[in-house]
C-alpha cells in the first residue's frame, strides 16, 4: 500500500480536499470527477467508500494528468477539515497526573482508571476553534495565561453507537495532531454564590483559534501501533512536552466505546485523547506574543503555528 496523507489546501480563498503522496498532492474532487469531495469533511462522512478511492489515487499518483497533482510545496496547507464535534479527554495521561502531584508536593493518587470510574471528556468549539498549520493564534483579550497541550486527535470514519472496546478502532478513519491551547487564570466562576456551576468550559477552552490542527490526517490502516507513538512539543526550539502516547489512563478504544454509549459518535468527529506532563502551568510558563509552537507525533509529521497579540 503507498503511504499518503489526507489534507487541505487554500484555492482560490476556498479549501481543497487532497492525497498528498511525497511532495505531491492530489486534488480529489478533480481526479474522480465527483465536485462534493472538495471538502475533506465529504471524504470522512462517506469514509465507507471514499477510504479505498483515496488509498487507489496514493497507487496512481504517478501516472495521474498534471492537471490534478500539485507540488505540497507551493501549496498553502488549510486546516484539514472542520470536524462536526470536539470531544477532549482530561486528565487522562499518567505522567501529567505524576507532575501535577509533585509540583503539588501532594502524594501521587490513583488514577481514574484505577478507582474504576470512567473516561472524562469535555466538548471544545469546532468552527470558530480549529486553525490550521502556519496560523497565528492571538492571545485572549481576557488572559495573560495561554498554556499548551500536545494532543493525539483521533478522526472517526464510521458512525459508532454502544460500540465495544475491542470494535472501536475499527470506527477510526486516521490520527492527527493538536493544540488544545487553554487559558489558565479564567477557568472557575466567582459566582452565583454556592453554585455549581464552577466552572467556564466555555473561557477556558473555546476562545477563537484554540485549536490548532494538522497539518494533516494519516489513514489508520497506516498507522498499526497507536497507543506507542512519541510526541514532543518545543516553544521556541526549547523542548516543554516529551512523552508517548502509552502513558494514557484510558486508551483510545476504550475513548470511543465510552463516548459510544452516552452520544452516537459521527464521521467526521474528532476526538482529542489527552495531554501528558509538560504544560506550562505547573511551572507558570505561559505562551506570549511572539512565541512559535512546534508540535511533532511520531507517523504523523509536524504542526506548528504561531502566537500574537489579541
Amino acid at each position: 500500500m503507498s503511504a499518503y496523507r489526507l489534507l487541505s489546501f487554500s484555492e482560490e480563498g476556498a479549501p481543497r480536499a487532497g492525497v498528498s503522496v511525497g511532495d505531491t498532492v492530489i486534488d480529489i474532487a478533480k481526479a474522480t470527477g465527483r465536485p462534493e469531495l472538495s471538502a475533506l469533511g465529504e471524504v470522512f462522512r462517506t469514509w465507507g467508500t471514499t477510504e479505498s478511492l483515496c488509498r487507489q489515487l496514493a497507487a496512481d499518483s504517478g501516472s495521474l494528468e498534471s492537471a490534478v497533482i500539485k507540488p505540497l510545496a507551493a501549496l498553502e496547507i488549510a486546516a484539514p477539515w472542520i470536524p462536526g464535534n470536539i470531544f477532549c479527554a482530561g486528565a487522562n495521561y499518567q505522567d501529567h497526573v505524576e507532575e501535577m502531584a509533585r509540583v503539588m508536593n501532594a502524594p501521587v493518587a490513583l488514577n481514574a482508571k484505577q478507582l474504576g470510574d470512567n473516561p472524562w471528556h469535555f466538548i471544545k468549539t469546532s468552527r470558530s476553534a480549529v486553525v490550521g498549520h502556519g496560523a497565528q493564534v492571538a492571545i485572549p483579550r481576557f488572559s495573560t495565561r495561554l498554556d499548551h497541550e500536545i494532543e493525539l486527535g483521533v478522526v472517526i470514519g464510521r458512525e459508532a453507537r454502544d460500540v465495544s472496546i475491542e470494535d472501536a478502532i475499527g470506527h477510526v478513519a486516521g490520527y492527527t495532531i493538536a493544540n488544545d491551547l487553554s487559558v489558565r487564570e479564567v477557568g472557575r466562576a466567582a459566582s452565583p454564590a454556592g453554585s455549581p456551576f464552577h466552572y467556564d468550559w466555555i473561557t477556558m477552552k473555546c476562545f477563537d483559534g484554540s485549536c490548532p490542527l494538522g497539518p494533516w490526517v494519516v489513514p489508520a490502516a497506516q498507522i498499526t501501533e497507536p497507543q506507542n507513538l512519541a510526541m514532543k512539543l518545543s516553544v521556541n526550539g526549547q523542548l516543554h512536552q516529551d512523552s508517548s502516547t502509552r502513558h494514557m489512563i484510558f486508551d483510545i478504544a476504550e475513548q470511543i466505546a465510552w463516548l459510544s454509549s452516552r452520544v452516537t459518535l459521527q464521521p467526521g468527529d474528532l476526538i482529542l485523547t489527552g495531554t501528558p506532563a509538560g504544560v506550562g502551568m505547573p511551572y507558570q510558563r505561559f505562551l506570549a506574543p511572539g512565541d512559535q509552537v512546534s508540535l511533532w507525533i511520531e507517523g504523523i509529521g509536524e504542526l506548528s503555528h504561531g502566537i500574537r497579540s489579541p
